[in-house]
């Protein structure tokens, strides 16, 4: 998120919204829809948005020209309907007569599905007396592309026309600079009493003891009136489409611990949510409301955090990104052939070339990645029917690590902006101030990141296990390659002084002495010796980097630390469960089911649902963890968090070429004694697994429910 795309804060600001932890988010592909817990949109960050364009500005419902009192709402758990619950202040006098507050019970209800909003409001009269009901909406569209609303400034915009009204429609168009005419249509059940280019009035006769409902649509397309049957049916479908999401992939459960469970199925939801079924298969978009679009890194890392459980997630994002491989070098995209795909947008703004993530590829580590998955996946299904399909595109992208990736032939993966329209900084920490020396100074390109040689290690030895498998005869030189480049990390991003590794070389080779979090990303791929995992995972696990709610990307006292910071001081959770995957690896399991409680103790007061990052400030008894506040909630890496760490804590592993799930010296979170992961599949057979704590152990029981699955624990 480099500064001139950064989502400004502002952005999110009205009167009664103080961030994006306040909004209420639906999805459904590419169309989503954030609003206040009133269910009203108010501009700032809210809005009904398809593909990166917003169709609905201002959607504010009123009562007698004021806004009801609301009693409560959510969304519910399966992430497929908002509900806010509300009654009317005191009504004005209509015809002589007039109703007390709290006689009327209004619910407004509402999901999305097939590229339209549904919303039915139904409106109860528990009064004495028979009411007359002024009930109004004001609305807008402004068709603002994605990074405007984020806080991009434009020289020019297109065209607004005048909104059609047709009875109980009204229609909006806008003619872009990119000469594409969007439109919007807002639709009500009713012909309200009257209709404006911005206002809708209804005056209803609401008899004592009765109810009536109001539907209404908002899409892409002019629709006929909503009505309760297309309410119904439309609803069911969008039901059933999440419990197809749902059901894929293998089920984790704590079932004496409600509240550890509710988060598990809070967080498969969230990642349900987020996942567009592409035709290439399923992909897990980044975040609503900023990233709600196909990223590379952030497939990747969902999907590998997710492996375990549901390997179709894998398969689908290593399938859409091999389709978007780039062919050609060009500087504004940040493209070379080979190299794997960062981001893809679908708005006006990125038509025009205004901004370059139409389809942009500035991502140093995406491409190391992706082979690196593919070898995850590869090992974890046997499913070598999409690797060989797969196979011209992991080769094309070693050949981008090779040559491209390398600019200046030292071994290491580097990057520098080929464009100054490209983002400056292209890890994962993307920010412009994120990377840097220890006295604050910013490092002059091309610059190597410590976490990005580890993901390329992970990547080469990953093309040579495939290799083998599939009698590339390239395989022993994949291999070689992995472990120069392990030693020439080791050599030349150690600080012994500080028992650490350097966050980066600069263009001159020079150590960016900078404490990070990204060491641990390093600990996840296998790449530092027992030792030096062993000093890195100690001082990991000291007050520099841990808050009490998990890791910091920065350790405390550094240079640039700010624990407000998007990068430099903060808590990201997917940044804490690859640490703590990487722990794991080494055989710490005590500390990474200490992490997951921590990380769980802020998904608690987060409703459950983990935000992208949130403050880096240290836990303080009675205190919650303090919000980022433009962070995307919910998110695809921070939910499948806790599966990662759930894995790396159990000790789990699965080899389907051999049919075998290895437990290795398994541990439970602080106040978990049960849990339970149904139907994994491995290879051709399924099995169940329960872990319960016993006289201070974790034991597991299995059950094979089908096929030959072998389970052996150790430790």
């Amino acid at each position: 998120m480099d500064d001139a795309y950064s989502v400004q804060t502002t952005a999110a600001d009205n009167s009664d919204q103080d961030g994006l932890e306040t909004l209420m988010a639906l999805k459904d592909a590419d169309t989503f829809l954030v609003a206040d817990h009133w269910g009203d949109v108010k501009s700032g960050a809210d809005g009904l948005f398809e593909r990166d364009t917003r169709l609905l500005s201002r959607f504010v419902l009123t009562v007698g020209r004021a806004r009801p009192s609301r009693l409560s709402s959510g969304v519910t758990k399966d992430n497929v309907f908002f509900t806010c619950h509300s009654t009317n202040r005191p009504l004005p006098p209509m015809g002589g007569r007039s109703a007390p507050a709290g006689v009327l019970h209004l619910e407004r209800r509402r999901f999305l599905w097939d590229k339209r909003l549904f919303e039915r409001v139904r409106m109860v009269n528990h009064g004495v007396e028979d009411i007359l009901l002024p009930l109004s909406f004001e609305f807008g569209a402004d068709f603002a592309d994605i990074f405007q609303v984020r806080g991009t400034p434009r020289l020019a915009r297109g065209e607004i026309h005048a909104p059609v009204m047709d009875g109980r429609r009204v229609t909006f168009e806008y003619t872009g600079l990119d000469g594409v005419t969007r439109t919007s249509c807002l639709a009500f059940s009713e012909p309200p009493a009257r209709l404006s280019a911005n206002r809708a009035e209804f005056m209803f006769s609401l008899p004592k003891g009765k109810r009536l409902d109001l539907y209404v649509e908002c899409g892409i397309d002019v629709c006929d009136a909503p009505d309760q049957e297309r309410w119904r049916w439309n609803s069911i479908q969008a039901r059933l489409a999440m419990r197809r999401r749902m059901r894929r992939g293998a089920g984790v459960t704590a079932p004496r611990d409600p509240r550890i469970n509710d988060w598990l199925t809070q967080s498969r939801t969230d990642v349900a949510l987020l996942t567009t079924d592409l035709p290439t298969g399923p992909y897990p978009y980044a975040g609503v409301p900023w990233f709600s679009t196909p990223f590379g890194r952030d497939g990747i890392i969902t999907a590998w955090q997710m492996l375990w459980i549901d390997p179709s997630l894998a398969k689908g994002v290593l399938t859409y990104l091999a389709s978007r491989q780039a062919t050609e070098v060009d500087a504004f995209k940040d493209s070379a052939p080979g190299k794997i795909m960062h981001e893809t947008r679908g708005g006006e703004m990125s038509v025009l070339g205004e901004v370059p993530f139409g389809l942009y590829y500035g991502g140093v580590d995406t491409t190391c990645l992706f082979i690196a998955l593919a070898g995850a996946y590869a090992k974890r299904t046997n499913d070598y029917e999409t690797v060989r399909a797969l196979w011209p595109h992991l080769i094309a992208a070693a050949g981008w690590m090779s040559d491209y990736g390398d600019s200046n032939g030292d071994g290491l993966i580097d990057y520098a902006r080929a464009a100054d329209t490209g983002l400056s900084n292209q890890g994962w920490k993307d920010s412009e101030d994120s990377i840097f020396h220890a006295d604050g100074r910013f490092p002059k390109g091309p610059i190597a990141l410590l976490e990005v040689q580890g993901y390329a290690f992970a990547a080469w030895k990953a093309l040579a296990e495939m290799g083998v498998v599939l009698g590339d005869g390239r395989a022993l030189e994949w291999a070689a390659r992995a472990e120069a480049l392990r030693a020439l990390v080791e050599d030349r991003y150690w600080m012994e002084d500080e028992g650490f590794y350097a966050i980066a070389l600069d263009g001159d080779g020079e150590q960016c002495r900078a404490i990070a979090s990204n060491a641990g990303h390093l600990l996840f791929t296998g790449l530092p010796s027992h030792e030096r995992a062993r000093q890195v995972t100690r001082r990991m696990l000291t007050a520099e980097f841990r808050s009490g709610w998990g890791l910091r990307t920065l350790a405390k006292g550094q240079a640039r630390f700010n624990p407000m910071s998007y990068h430099n001081g903060s808590v990201w959770p997917h940044d804490t469960a690859m640490a703590a995957a990487g722990m794991a690896r080494y055989g710490e399991r005590r500390a990474v089911a200490m992490l997951l409680g921590e990380i769980y103790g802020a998904a608690a007061h987060f409703q459950l649902r983990l935000p992208e990052l949130f403050c880096g400030f240290i836990r303080e008894t009675g205190e919650p963890p303090i919000a980022y506040p433009v962070a995307c909630l919910p998110q695809a890496w921070a939910a499948g968090s806790v599966f990662l760490m759930l894995q790396a804590a159990l000790g789990l592993s699965i080899d389907a070429v051999e049919g075998l799930v290895e437990i290795a010296s398994p541990t439970l979170p602080p106040g978990v004694d049960r849990l339970s992961v149904t139907r994994l599949q491995v290879g051709d057979g399924v099995i169940d697994l329960n872990f319960q704590r016993l006289d201070g152990h974790v034991v597991v029981m299995p059950r094979e429910r089908g096929g030959a699955v072998s389970l052996r624990v150790t430790g």
